[in-house]
């Protein structure tokens, strides 16, 4: 009981009340039937560093599994849409577009998650879960010759749409 008060003080501090804990401190899924269906976009960003000698190979084609990039593009293009079935809250949304890009840097990659849909909630955990798993999927397929990459700076850049409107992260 007492810990269901402090989330509540808490949340009462910031002005808002956390969407989806009801006033008995139990977790539930947000009623958003009551939502206007509009455009949604959102944008995560993430990064795995690679050592020299993997990443190497992986820029020489010379990954025994395959090309961990193309396989790591169509993980986070699949995450997206799955995931609804791995985060316990998440409505499943009809998706119109998942796009994933791996930009080369000096160390590693640097991954981007684009999603968007026409629903009554948005899509952040979608293109974070594509950012996550397209690393993921990374890793699994380079471990054999790096096992010290390092997954990181997963966030989210930029949200449109809905009642709260446009979101753009400044740093």
């Amino acid at each position: 009981m007492a810990t269901t008060r402090k989330r509540k003080t808490k949340a009462a501090v910031r002005g808002r009340r956390l969407s989806h804990v009801d006033d008995a401190g139990r977790v539930q899924m947000v009623n958003v039937g009551g939502k206007a269906v509009t455009r949604r976009e959102a944008v995560a960003r993430g990064a795995i560093t690679i050592g020299k000698a993997a990443l190497a190979a992986i820029r020489a084609g010379r990954i025994a599994k395959g090309d961990p990039l193309q396989a790591a593009r169509l993980a986070g293009v699949m995450a997206a849409k799955r995931t609804s079935d791995l985060i316990p809250l998440c409505h499943p949304l009809p998706l119109s577009h998942v796009d994933v890009t791996l930009e080369p840097r000096p160390d590693g990659y640097e991954i981007t998650a684009t999603v968007r849909t026409d629903a009554r909630t948005g899509v952040e955990m979608e293109a974070l879960t594509a950012v996550s798993v397209a690393a993921l999927t990374i890793y699994d397929m380079v471990k054999a010759v790096d096992r010290e990459m390092v997954i990181g700076d997963i966030r989210l850049v930029e949200k449109t749409g809905g009642r709260s409107g446009v979101y753009r992260r400044s740093t």
